[in-house]
């Protein structure tokens, strides 16, 4: 019914379609665009992202992107008028056909033998108007298969085995105005197979495995053709002269097209819509526009383009909306998108881009999940979450240095171990703190502050400091842990590090942190701006922009070295559990269990603590090396939740719940009471001494 309603609102469509700009008119400043008809402005960012903020809600209208065929579809309903009912009453009739195949529908004179397993196409009245054959078996088509019928309008020849199109296979269907052959086997099209299509309107072969379209055949034979889809064809190059004027909509979406020719274009000054999307096109020509000033949406997305002149767009005036998605542009420029005036919408790969056309009403994405046009941090949560999170890693780590340098332990080496490591997880703190300082900075328009932000020094600067303090942390509890794995499975033997020995220890861990977190900084060539390739500043999920020095790299550093060390941690406590175990079973002392207990419980959280922070890191590494799609806000709270897991826990782990830590704090406080109460005692004395006297 819908394509039959469709058919009644199209068939009698002008051949040029003039569509008006929707652009808002007013007097705002660069950047800002008016409330409606009111005498206030507000900038992009709050324009169709979904809240109202104007009074009248004005910024939440005409946000719909209908540019292109979209609107050829309503310019076209309304210049005919409201047809639907009229397409409703076509049901009411019976059949006026005398010849229709008997296991076919047949409805006034529309023939419906969809799916019928038919390998031939049946005989029918000439007078018919619509004959749909799609989904059954025809595998090719003759001379004399459509022969005679000179009233026919629409015509569906859609999921069958049609492989090639000869000459004059449709020179009887002076009427047509729909023909369908989508996801058939076409390969060829002879020159001529298109003639007596004189009236043709719509032509679609969607799916086929069509490489190359006759010269100077298209608009000849088929004069009025406006409609023209062949997405997902074999296409490899656009030759000049294959697509002229006639056309006002291109559709060469996932072909395998790689170069198209100068001037291929040129003829096309009609051309309302075109979408080159989905294909290999590594450089357009810097002329490949001339001529179609009549454009209004232009789709080059998901094209592995390395470089878009500054001047590329420039003849585009009438132009409204511009697809970019998945292109990166990294010489972008104002310059750009300067004399696209009536651009009313515009997508990017990446957010930031938006700043670079700041004329433009509604630009997408306005998040990559990490960052949003307002704010470095998109959530309201990561927000407030990156203030908790630094607090406690910092301050957590501070009182352990403070209380293990106010309480003297007989085991110094492992205090210095412990400060150490509480060094670096202060950096994770100090790290966040700077994510939350500078999304403060950035609030309200952090979209005109992100690419200048994510080449920073600053930024690198950051996102280093976050990559030492994880990798020094990493380093760090490794080797404490195989310290204390010696010690306990390995009781007897010789080796006690000592003072010299930890201190040399501590200084390579720190030596070969830096060493990892400055080796991105020695060519940019290799890894690309590896610290800045988003709001955060670090280095955790890959892209196909990535460079393959960087992947590389931070592979082997997270799937690599961490996860070594994870399995070492792993490892190194289970076999301590198991020497205690087996020590223990020795005896059958009911305190010996509970000692057990105890240790397998301490055990556990420190490898659960290590697990929940660095399996969801591999995980997210290694899918992202899958090339699949992660959304940014996982990339997020990973960084500024999951990452100072350890960081803030450690302090807990390693010192606050230790019984020898709490002995020594329960040992001092005494001592600390103790002394209060005898100089109190002293002061009492003195004064009974004084009022005596």
């Amino acid at each position: 019914m819908l394509l039959l309603v469709l058919t009644s609102l199209l068939s009698g469509a002008t051949d040029t379609l003039m569509i008006p700009s929707n652009l808002d008119s007013g007097t705002c400043p660069l950047g800002q665009f008016p409330c409606g008809n009111l005498s206030v402005c507000l900038p992009q960012l709050l324009h169709c992202n979904g809240h109202k903020d104007c009074a009248n809600g004005a910024d939440e209208e005409n946000c719909v992107d209908n540019s292109g065929w979209p609107k050829l579809f309503d310019t076209i309903q309304s210049a005919r008028g409201n047809q639907a009912d009229q397409g409703e009453e076509i049901h009411e009739y019976e059949c006026d056909l005398d010849i229709y195949p008997e296991n076919c529908q047949c409805k006034k004179r529309i023939v419906n033998c969809s799916s019928q397993e038919l390998q031939f196409v049946p005989p029918v009245s000439v007078n018919v108007t619509a004959l749909l054959l799609q989904n059954n078996r025809l595998r090719s088509i003759s001379h004399l298969t459509f022969s005679g019928l000179f009233n026919l309008k629409m015509l569906f020849l859609s999921d069958n085995r049609i492989r090639i199109l000869k000459a004059d296979v449709f020179r009887d269907l002076h009427s047509l105005e729909w023909l369908i052959l989508d996801n058939n086997k076409v390969a060829t099209i002879i020159p001529g197979a298109f003639t007596g299509l004189s009236s043709l309107y719509f032509l679609y072969m969607l799916n086929n495995s069509i490489s190359e379209i006759p010269k100077n055949s298209l608009c000849a034979e088929m004069p009025r053709l406006n409609w023209l889809d062949l997405e997902g064809n074999q296409m490899h190059n656009i030759q000049e002269s294959v697509f002229q004027q006639c056309i006002t909509v291109l559709i060469l979406r996932r072909n395998k097209i790689s170069k198209i020719h100068q001037g291929a274009l040129t003829q096309m000054n009609k051309l309302v819509d075109l979408d080159l999307s989905v294909n290999r096109i590594v450089d357009l020509p810097p002329s490949l526009f001339t001529n179609l000033q009549e454009l209004q949406q232009l789709n080059i997305s998901f094209n592995p383009l390395n470089h878009t002149a500054h001047n590329q767009f420039d003849l585009l005036t009438n132009l409204q909306s511009l697809i970019m998605e998945d292109i990166e542009i990294p010489n972008i420029h104002n310059r750009m998108f300067s004399s696209l005036v009536n651009l009313s919408h515009i997508y990017f790969k990446k957010f930031q881009y938006c700043s670079y056309a700041p004329h433009v009403r509604s630009c997408k994405p306005n998040s990559d999940g990490i960052s949003s046009f307002e704010n470095m941090l998109a959530n309201i949560l990561l927000r407030v979450f990156v203030w908790v999170m630094a607090c406690v890693t910092c301050f957590g780590n501070l009182f352990v240095i403070c209380m293990r340098s106010f309480i003297v332990t007989e085991n110094c080496q492992h205090t210095m171990s412990i400060k150490s490591l509480c060094c670096a997880d202060c950096l994770m703190g100090f790290y966040l703190f700077c994510l939350g300082a500078y999304d403060i900075k950035f609030q309200g328009e952090y979209n005109k502050h992100a690419q200048v932000w994510m080449e920073s020094w600053e930024c690198k600067l950051v996102g280093s400091l976050a990559m030492l303090s994880s990798e020094v942390s990493v380093l760090m509890l490794t080797y404490m842990t195989l310290e204390k794995y010696l010690c306990i499975v390995f009781p007897f033997s010789h080796f006690r590090a000592g003072r010299a020995q930890t201190l040399g220890a501590l200084l390579a861990i720190w030596a070969l942190g830096f060493f990892i977190t400055i080796i991105p900084f020695f060519s940019y060539d290799t890894f690309g701006n590896f610290y800045g390739r988003n709001g955060v500043c670090f280095p955790l999920q890959s892209d196909s922009t990535e460079k393959s020095g960087a992947r590389g790299y931070s592979v082997s550093i997270f799937l690599g070295l961490n996860l070594l060390a994870f399995v070492t941690i792993v490892f190194s406590y289970s076999s301590m559990f198991y020497s205690i175990h087996k020590t223990g079973a020795k005896t059958a002392e009911r305190s010996v269990l509970s000692r057990e207990v105890t240790i397998a419980k301490r055990f556990f959280f420190i490898v659960f603590t290590d697990a929940l922070c660095w399996i969801p890191i591999f995980l997210l590494k290694a899918v992202s090396l899958t090339k699949a799609e992660i959304p940014g806000t996982i990339t997020s709270w990973v960084v500024i939740f999951i990452l100072p897991i350890n960081s803030a826990l450690n302090p807990i782990l390693y010192t606050m719940t230790t019984s020898s830590f709490q002995e020594k704090l329960k040992q001092c406080l005494q001592s600390k009471r103790h002394k209060l109460q005898e100089s109190g005692k002293s002061f009492t004395l003195v004064s009974i001494h004084t009022n005596t006297a």
